[in-house]
This record gives structure tokens, sequence and C-alpha cells, in this order.
């Protein structure tokens, strides 16, 4: 069975950093597009970043130039690293893929997320 792991979350004052990271286990074969989304309070989930299987990578404009996204297929791991955090970034922040397993056709999983919170 499948799960995403989210991890590296916190708090932070704005302009700083954080590195958050999602690990994914269970009976997989390929790891296809893994993407970061987030939610704020009161609002709906939206797209942060995706990264392909071959490294191509796409940001929200809101977050290009200060947010990296990256992935290590070894270790079927994705990371986000957010820089120049701003007080409007703090969100639950959840990592999704499109998974290939040894059961199942490809399909989109979601971890439980994870709270990031830049305080003015």
């Amino acid at each position: 069975q499948v799960q995403l792991v989210e991890s590296g979350g916190g708090l932070v004052q704005a302009g700083g950093s954080l590195r958050v990271s999602c690990v994914a286990s269970g009976g997989i074969i390929s790891i296809l597009h893994m993407r970061w989304y987030r939610q704020a309070p009161g609002k709906q989930r939206e797209f942060v970043a995706a990264v392909s299987g071959g490294g191509g990578t796409n940001y929200a404009e809101s977050v290009k130039g200060r947010f990296t996204i990256s992935r290590d297929n070894a270790k079927n791991t994705v990371y986000l690293q957010m820089n120049s955090l701003k007080p409007e970034d703090t969100a639950v922040y959840y990592c999704n893929a499109d998974i290939r397993t040894w059961s199942a056709s490809a399909r989109g999983y979601w971890g439980q997320g994870t709270q990031v919170t830049v305080s003015s």
C-alpha cells in the first residue's frame, strides 16, 4: 500500500528558509510527476510546484524565484526548498505523486500534510 509521508514543516520568521520532504513507499514500480500543493486556513488547496520524472520543473507564480522543487529517485523522495518565506506562505503543505505499483496502473496519491507557519 502506497504511503506518502511529509516532514520538515515548522515555524520560521519572515525572510527565513525551510525545506520540506516527502518520501513515498509501498510496492512502487515507478513515480511519474511529483508535486507540492498547499492549503491555507479558509482557502482552497493550491498548486505550488511540480517535478517530472525527467527533472523538468514547474512553479506557481507566487513562489517562482523563492522555492525550488527537486527529487531523489533512488530514495523516492521529493523536496521543496523554500527561501525568502512570507507570512502568506503559511499553510499545510501536501505532497502529491503519480505512482505505478505492482498491483495497479499509475494513479495519484496524497500525503497527510505538514504545517508551515511564517511569522511576521
